[in-house]
């Protein structure tokens, strides 16, 4: 790895936004540090897709555990059903507090990496209505980094970015083609089976497809067979 690079750490769940925000990362010029956490999600198989996309990347891999299942309140920490039609509000997939809690990790990562930069693959247009996947929620938690951080009261500037936030799914499954990102390797379905094959019935799924299918590209997606 080019010690010279500037660094960043990149939230890799094993889905495609990740997939995508860790190549263009890689293209802007960054050494990149891929952190997945293992929060107690209904399967690990997206994990497994993490640590198999980063290292295609030469990247560094670290996961970090965090028990949110210890807490439970969404679908994919407790024992509630992965609803398989949207419907109004917030879902029941939302995972409360997931992203300030990785974006968190993350942060105390790069400072000890030296790394002034954070990415990650939140989305304001295509997304299933989290309140964590908004811009004003990323510009108030990279105040927050600037505030609580000895890199930042030191005079580093430090910066989250969040290059998805405004690109609808298919424009995000036509930059992935354009960096040549390998998206059957991706995990998106919320319970997906252990060998990472899809449901084709969650929010997730149909969010995908449907991006797929948009951008006029073939569905590279893995489908668990019909029972």
């Amino acid at each position: 790895m080019n010690q010279n690079k500037k660094r960043a750490v990149v939230l890799v769940s094993g889905g495609m936004d990740s997939a995508v925000v860790l190549a263009m990362a890689r293209e802007q010029g960054f050494s990149c540090h891929a952190l997945s956490v293992s929060y107690g999600q209904r399967h690990t198989s997206e994990l497994a897709a993490a640590a198999e996309l980063a290292t295609s990347v030469g990247a560094e891999h670290k996961v970090v555990t965090v028990d949110l299942r210890s807490i439970g309140g969404s679908a994919l920490t407790a024992d509630i059903d992965v609803p398989e039609q949207g419907g109004q509000g917030i879902p029941v997939t939302y995972v409360p507090a997931r992203n300030t809690i990785m974006l968190s990790i993350a942060l105390g990562w790069a400072e000890v990496l030296g790394a002034d930069d954070l990415f990650c693959g939140v989305n304001a247009v295509d997304y299933s209505g989290y309140p964590d996947c908004r811009p004003a929620f990323i510009e108030a938690f990279e105040r927050l980094a600037n505030l609580a951080t000895k890199a930042g009261v030191e005079g580093h500037a430090l910066r989250v970015h969040a290059p998805l936030m405004r690109l609808s799914k298919a424009d995000i499954a036509r930059e992935g083609v354009r960096l040549g990102v390998d998206f059957s390797r991706t995990v998106s379905c919320y319970q997906a089976d252990d060998q990472g094959r899809a449901c084709a019935h969650c929010d997730a799924c149909r969010l995908r497809a449907e991006g797929f299918a948009a951008a006029g590209l073939a569905d590279p997606t893995r489908y668990a067979p019909r029972a």
